[in-house]
C-alpha cells in the first residue's frame, strides 16, 4: 500500500470535494428551489371548511377562503404556483359541475386570482371527481366503456370555463387521445392564445394514487382506468404520448407519478428538450408520512432526496404536497 502511495495512487481523490458542506455546495449539480414546486389544493363549497384528508396527513379538502389561506402561505414561502382540483357538490353523468361558471374550481380561480394576482393558477381539466360512475370520460352505459371523442367537447368546455375565470395553465389529466389539440382550439377560438397547457403527457395507471382518489372523492364506482391511462409496464409509449401531445399544442408536459418513473421521466427530458413537470403522487407522499410517524425514515431527508431525485432525472418543476416543508427546508 505504501508503494502505491509514494507514486502518487490515488492520483485523484473525489472525497476532497465532500470534506465539508460549503465545498460540497460548490459543486453541487443539481439545485433545488422553492420556485420549482408547485402546492396541490383540494377545493369543495363552504366556508371556514378544513376536512383532513386521513390517508394524507397535513392535506385538508378546502373552502375557497381556505384554499386562499394556504395560496399565501405557500407564496410567504416562495412557491409561485398552486395546482387546483374540484370536489363538486353534486355529480352527474354529464360533469356539468366540471364546466359550470359557478363550479367550484371556478369560484375558487376568481379569488385567488383576485387577492393573489402574482400566484401562478393552474387547474387540473379532467371529468372523474364531477361524475357520477367516476371515470375520466363519457361513459357508454349498456358496455361500461368510456367514450374517447365524446369526451373532449367536455374536456375543452371545463378548459375554457377555467381560462375564463382566470387561470393561467389548465391540465388536462384525463388520458383521452386529442385532448390537447381540442382544448388549445377552443381556448384559441375564444381569444385565450395565452393561456398554458400543462398536459399530462405520461400518465400511467398506478397503484400510487389511492389517497389521491380519497382526498378528490374521485374513485370508478366500476372497472378502472387501465383503457385509458398507461400501463406501468410500457416506455416507449410514454415518448409517443409526450410527442403527440406536444404536436397538438401542449406548453408543459407532465409524468406522472414521479418516483417510480424517474427512468420515463430522463428520458423524456433527453429526448424533447421541454419544459417538464414531475408529479410526486400521494401514495410516495403517504407512505413517507406513514413511515417517518412510526419512526423508521427521516421525513424530512426522505422528501428531499426524493425531490432531488426527480430534479436530478430532468423535471424542471414539481407538484408535490411537501412544497411548503420543503420550501421552509430549502431555506434554513
Amino acid at each position: 500500500m505504501s508503494a502505491f502511495l509514494s507514486a502518487g495512487f490515488p492520483s485523484f481523490r473525489p472525497r476532497r470535494l465532500r470534506q465539508s458542506p460549503q465545498l460540497r455546495g460548490l459543486v453541487r449539480e443539481t439545485s433545488l428551489t422553492p420556485g420549482q414546486l408547485i402546492l396541490p389544493l383540494f377545493v369543495r363549497p363552504g366556508k371556514k371548511l378544513r376536512r383532513p384528508v386521513a390517508s394524507l396527513p397535513g392535506v385538508f379538502q378546502l373552502s375557497p377562503d381556505e384554499a386562499l389561506r394556504e395560496a399565501r402561505r405557500a407564496v410567504k414561502s416562495g412557491i409561485p404556483g398552486v395546482l387546483l382540483f374540484g370536489i363538486p357538490g353534486a355529480k352527474d353523468e354529464k360533469a356539468s359541475g366540471a364546466f359550470a361558471r359557478d363550479g367550484i374550481v371556478q369560484q375558487a380561480v376568481r379569488l385567488l386570482k383576485k387577492e393573489l394576482p402574482q400566484l401562478i393558477v393552474i387547474t387540473d381539466v379532467c371529468l372523474c371527481e364531477y361524475m357520477s360512475h367516476g371515470h375520466c370520460g363519457v361513459v357508454e352505459t349498456s358496455r361500461g366503456t368510456i367514450l374517447n371523442d365524446p369526451s373532449l367537447e367536455l374536456l375543452a368546455e371545463t378548459a375554457l370555463s377555467h381560462a375564463e375565470a382566470g387561470a393561467d395553465v389548465v391540465a388536462p389529466s384525463d388520458m383521452m387521445d386529442g385532448r390537447v389539440r381540442s382544448i388549445r382550439k377552443r381556448l384559441d377560438e375564444n381569444g385565450f392564445v395565452d393561456t398554458v397547457i400543462m398536459s399530462y403527457a405520461a400518465k400511467y395507471a398506478s397503484a400510487f394514487y389511492g389517497p389521491f382518489r380519497e382526498a378528490a372523492e374521485s374513485a370508478p364506482r366500476f372497472g378502472d382506468r387501465r383503457s385509458y391511462q398507461m400501463d406501468p409496464a410500457n416506455a416507449e409509449e410514454a415518448l409517443r404520448e409526450v410527442s403527440l401531445d406536444i404536436a397538438e399544442g401542449a406548453d408543459i408536459v407532465m409524468v406522472k407519478p414521479a418516483l417510480a418513473y424517474l427512468d420515463i421521466l430522463y428520458r423524456v427530458k433527453q429526448q424533447f428538450g421541454y419544459p417538464t413537470a414531475a408529479y410526486a403522487v400521494s401514495g410516495e407522499y403517504a407512505m413517507v408520512k406513514a413511515a417517518a410517524a412510526k419512526g423508521w425514515v427521516d421525513e424530512r431527508a426522505v422528501v428531499m432526496e426524493s425531490l432531488f431525485s426527480m430534479r436530478r432525472a430532468g423535471a424542471d418543476m414539481i407538484i408535490t404536497y411537501a412544497a411548503v416543508e420543503a420550501a421552509g427546508w430549502l431555506k434554513e
